[in-house]
């Protein structure tokens, strides 16, 4: 215990004094989190609307005006030629094509049914389905005012003219209420993933550009050849950057409920305990990693290359539940999956122990199967 006891206060002492460390541990996470918390989100403020109005009447221009009128849609152009609406597009200068087909007032009056044609830049397929989804809801609403001066109801049809469903009040109405994020805060929902994501850059880069650093300044080869057990001087590298990822997670957690306003429900105790079953697995691969590595470019590179697999599959970004059935069962062996499930039923459902144990038995069992695995690695290395 004393050799362990000089080995950690030599360890802080090295972190303490390195500033771009220091940098990279209190710095460089937070304001990525300032900024990831307000990017990475699949909410669309405004899309770009170019409007091809052919009947210019005055429910044309009602469709018009309440879909600007939600903020969610801005006119960037509007002309009689589809033609120049598709030019449009195809250089990027609008998102969205609104066709207005003729005689499209006489039909909703006389004829008891009228279509729109909404033409979506389908290059990112999950925002062109939300402003879809916008534009849906926003015609309903213009459709029931309609019914209620006894006009029919709109039809919103896609780039292809296949019909969408009839925007006026259906047989069944359903009323929805969400759980657990009410508001439908997309902010919410990212930022205890992208605090998983802060967590397990410390512990995983951070651990293998520390060792490996030694490793290159030489200084590794001296520790290797004293009499200092190999399990003392691992705990003496891991133990720090340990609680140096909790401190951060803190930190990350007095952000987001100051900054964001996202809730914390659950107990903050178990969200430190998941978090410190978890940095085993993530302290495990940056172990691993500083053994098959020789220089500092070489580990970021390798850590880079797990992690960016390791995130895809997690459901940070996407669900699980999307994938194919092979790739669920990779991502099942992901911890950084089963940490974001957890973070996320604690904070915005305030899930209990009971609740979370399977993603804390996971944890655990691949955190020391991840460790036990690099610390057998590394003193085949070292001997």
């Amino acid at each position: 215990m004393r050799a362990l006891r000089f080995l950690l206060r030599k360890e802080f002492l090295q972190i303490f004094r390195d500033h771009v460390i220091l940098g990279m541990v209190f710095v460089v996470p937070l304001a990525q989190l300032l900024i990831l918390a307000n990017a990475a989100t699949f909410e669309v403020k405004s899309a770009r609307l170019y409007v091809v109005d052919h009947d210019h009447s005055t429910t044309s221009r009602g469709v018009v005006d309440r879909l600007t009128a939600s903020k969610r849609f801005e006119v960037s152009d509007a002309s009689p030629s589809v033609a120049l609406a598709d030019d449009a597009m195809l250089a990027g200068r609008t998102d969205i094509i609104l066709v207005i087909p003729r005689d499209f007032e006489r039909d909703v009056v006389r004829v008891g049914s009228a279509s729109l044609q909404f033409i979506v830049n389908a290059e990112d397929g999950a925002a062109a389905g939300v402003m879809q989804a916008y534009a849906a809801q926003i015609l309903a609403a213009y459709s029931r005012e309609l019914r209620s001066t006894a006009h029919p109801a709109l039809t919103l049809t896609g780039a292809d003219r296949e019909p969408l469903p009839r925007a006026g009040r259906p047989v069944i109405e359903v009323r929805r209420r969400g759980w657990y994020n009410a508001n439908l805060q997309y902010r919410d929902y990212m930022v205890p993933g992208i605090l998983v994501v802060l967590v397990t850059v410390i512990g995983t880069l951070l651990t293998a550009m520390n060792i490996v650093r030694e490793k290159e300044a030489g200084t590794l080869d001296q520790l290797n050849v004293t009499p200092i057990p190999r399990a003392t001087f691992i705990a003496a590298k891991l133990i720090p950057l340990w609680s140096l990822a909790l401190v951060d997670l803190a930190l990350g957690l007095t952000l987001a409920r100051i900054a964001f306003d996202v809730p914390i429900r659950g107990s903050l105790l178990l969200i430190f305990l998941a978090a410190a079953i978890y940095l085993l697995a993530a302290l495990g691969i940056g172990l691993w990693v500083s053994t098959v590595a020789e220089t500092q470019q070489q580990a970021m590179f390798v850590t880079f290359s797990i992690l960016m697999v390791y995130l895809l599959m997690s459901g940070l970004f996407t669900p699980v539940r999307g994938m194919p059935a092979w790739a669920q069962w990779i991502a099942a062996a992901s911890p950084i999956m089963h940490f974001v499930r957890l973070m996320r039923a604690v904070m915005l459902k305030g899930a209990t122990f009971t609740d979370v144990l399977p993603q804390l038995a996971m944890l655990a069992l691949i955190g020391t199967i991840v460790l036990t695995l690099a610390v057998r690695q590394y003193r085949k290395r070292a001997a």
